[in-house]
């Protein structure tokens, strides 16, 4: 009998394949969160047995070679390389990446009914990236066997994620989302990091301001992990980096300090900015939906941040 888990991290595959717990494990590290979603195309492309996609653009390309030469899924297609498994089983985390994974990998799986048959879905409370393997081989996430009303739910609510406006996605709020139980954390964690009406900034841009102004404190201090203060975990190393540049950079900087820890070979401290509200940051979005322009709007001025909630 031939078991595949799928994942959404390589840390999680690694942790997985070194326990034993199955004779095929892929990892999914496609960034959801962050930047323009993939077109329906793309994602043909993504999921297809390989032929010319570049690197970076197939689903197989997080898991390292060697593993896929060892179990023979080297190039396959997903429906393809689960219709030849016995079990497919879907462990998946609580973090938002990974459940918006989840929604574009049932939203695919919708058109092909064989291999729906064979898929459990087994929802994490932790990430078990970091978990020894002999402690993980204990592991026995709750097993869901999926059915064609949760990849219903899944295609509304991936249809309502690639809405041009986040009304669709705040429309989750009112239905039932009991069949995937980790999603209604998602849809509050991607809306908490739309603009806020008076300070345009999202909720890990306040985090981070909130973090730096006792003053005192490096960049790396302001970033996400286990141990850390910054406890959002919506965005990655590089997507949080992205957005303090973008704090620093900004017509009307929030904080300042971070040139200097770039050109040291020790991180000196940020230090936050304060304006009046006359010269506040804000967002706006453009007319396609998709990122933040900056423009002036009276008295306020817009800035421009790459991907995270300007998804919409």
């Amino acid at each position: 009998m031939t078991r595949l888990i799928v994942t959404t991290d390589s840390a999680t595959a690694g942790a997985i394949q070194q326990a034993g717990l199955a004779d095929r494990v892929i990892a999914i590290d496609r960034r959801l969160v962050w930047g323009p979603l993939p077109t329906a195309a793309e994602r043909e492309a993504f999921f297809a047995p390989r032929a010319t996609q570049p690197h970076g653009v197939h689903w197989l390309d997080d898991t390292p070679r060697w593993r896929l030469d060892e179990s023979g899924a080297k190039d396959r297609g997903l429906i393809e390389l689960f219709a030849e498994c016995d079990s497919v089983e879907l462990w998946m985390g609580p973090e938002p990446n990974a459940q918006l994974l989840l929604l574009w990998l049932l939203d695919y799986c919708g058109s092909g009914k064989s291999a729906v048959s064979k898929l459990v879905m087994r929802q994490l409370d932790l990430s078990v990236g970091g978990v020894d393997a002999e402690r993980l081989a204990t592991l026995n996430p709750p097993t869901v066997k999926l059915t064609q009303d949760h990849l219903d739910l899944a295609g509304r609510a991936w249809r309502a994620y690639r809405a041009p406006t986040p009304q669709d996605w705040f429309d989750l709020l009112k239905a039932d989302l009991n069949l995937l139980p980790q999603l209604g954390q998602c849809v509050l964690g991607v809306l908490e990091e739309l603009p806020n009406v008076t300070t345009g900034l999202g909720a890990m841009e306040t985090r981070i301001l909130e973090l730096i102004a006792p003053g005192g404190v490096q960049p790396f201090d302001v970033f996400p992990g286990d141990q850390k203060r910054n406890e959002r975990r919506i965005f990655g190393y590089w997507e949080v980096g992205a957005l303090l540049n973008g704090l620093a950079r900004c017509p009307v900087p929030a904080l300042s300090g971070l040139e200097e820890a770039r050109s040291r070979s020790t991180c000196t401290t940020i230090r936050s900015v304060t304006h009046g509200t006359s010269s506040r940051v804000c967002r706006l979005l453009n007319s396609e939906g998709r990122c933040w322009q900056g423009k002036k709007i009276s008295s306020v001025t817009t800035r421009s941040i790459a991907g995270g909630a300007a998804r919409f």
